[in-house]
């Protein structure tokens, strides 16, 4: 059966959401139920040397007013805090919480836990081919949320 360009990207779309959903329940489970994939994607790009909100509105390809909106839930969260910096006393930097990193850690296990559940379903060769192939596909264009304009937009047009 031959598939449109539209049905491909929502086979990976769904894929994607299968993951994200599998892992918000999960975490919720665990006690994460305030937790969020756009949480995830800001505390990686802070544990990435974003530690301000135009920093991180950079990375998040978002303006710096969502940025700081979403740093606000996360410090009253507690998975971050906001501390001085230590060159510079009068600059304020954002750094992960053993809470924040600890949600991180569960994610990732919940996220390996899924991967290891399709590889039961479709065979692990079959997993791992797959996964060589979308690598080959996508190169060096793999979503990297702590890297600038991750969503491939590019910088210099964003100005």
């Amino acid at each position: 059966m031959s598939r449109s360009g539209a049905d491909l990207a929502l086979l990976l779309l769904s894929g994607y959401r299968s993951l994200v959903d599998a892992t918000t329940d999960e975490l919720a489970a665990q006690g994460f139920a305030d937790f969020r994939p756009v949480h995830e994607f800001a505390m990686r790009a802070i544990a990435a040397g974003a530690d301000n909100a135009s920093e991180l509105g950079r990375r998040l390809s978002v303006s710096k007013q969502a940025a700081a909106k979403v740093i606000a839930v996360l410090l009253d969260r507690g998975y971050v805090t906001r501390d001085a910096d230590p060159r510079d006393a009068r600059r304020k930097r954002l750094q992960l919480t053993p809470l924040g990193a600890s949600v991180l850690r569960q994610g990732e296990a919940v996220l390996q836990a899924r991967r290891e559940e399709w590889a039961r379903r479709i065979g692990a060769a079959e997993l791992a081919a797959l996964e060589e192939r979308l690598s080959v596909l996508v190169g060096d264009a793999v979503v990297r949320p702590g890297a600038p304009a991750w969503r491939g937009d590019d910088p210099a047009e964003a100005r």
